[in-house]
């Protein structure tokens, strides 16, 4: 876990995206709780949004609560419309925005009007159709570092990696095509 700190640690000092490719259970999401705190320690108004699937939004809001229990966090669980209230009245001054791939998809022009310091991708694997609507706004959306966290990169092809790449590291490999060839 430290090593794994250390590299995001690397990778953020550096602007720089990247994936986690850790198996499961071997503390992704607390190497990323780790991460924020560090970021926070330098910069205190930093914002961070993870997106996640649905089963497992709860469980960063628990761990984040645990791990890092001087930050705020909120969590989205539904839409404007059914809430009430705006995606930046509903966090406020969160430092930590948990949230559905779903969400994320339906309210993204939402989440574009806001500043992310970082974007993290959990079970990154759902963003890989690079055709795919939800690939499409995690690729849009202005973060100043992007980051997967998987425990499995590769889950049909190898063209799943490339969509990962192709949204924490835009520019290594630009073209599908090419990365294709080279990495077939």
């Amino acid at each position: 876990q430290r090593e794994g700190l250390d590299w995001l640690a690397f990778l953020y000092q550096h602007r720089l995206g990247g994936i986690l490719a850790d198996d499961m259970g071997l503390g992704k999401t607390v190497q990323t709780l780790a991460l924020f705190l560090h970021v926070l320690d330098r910069s205190p108004d930093a914002r961070f949004l993870v997106v996640a699937p649905t089963s497992v939004v709860e469980n960063w809001h628990r761990e984040a609560t645990q791990f890092a229990p001087g930050v705020a966090v909120q969590t989205v669980r539904e839409t404007e419309v059914r809430r009430g209230t705006s995606l930046g009245e509903e966090i406020g001054d969160a430092r930590i925005v948990v949230t559905s791939y779903a969400l994320f998809r339906i309210e993204f022009d939402h989440y574009r009007e806001l500043d992310w310091e970082l974007l993290v991708l959990d079970e990154a694997q759902f963003v890989k159709n690079h055709r795919g609507k939800t690939y499409q706004c995690v690729r849009r959306l202005d973060a100043e570092v992007k980051l997967a966290i998987t425990g499995t990169p590769l889950e049909n092809s190898l063209m799943d990696l490339w969509s990962l790449l192709s949204i924490t590291a835009p520019g290594l490999y630009p073209d599908p095509t090419r990365f294709s060839e080279v990495y077939r």
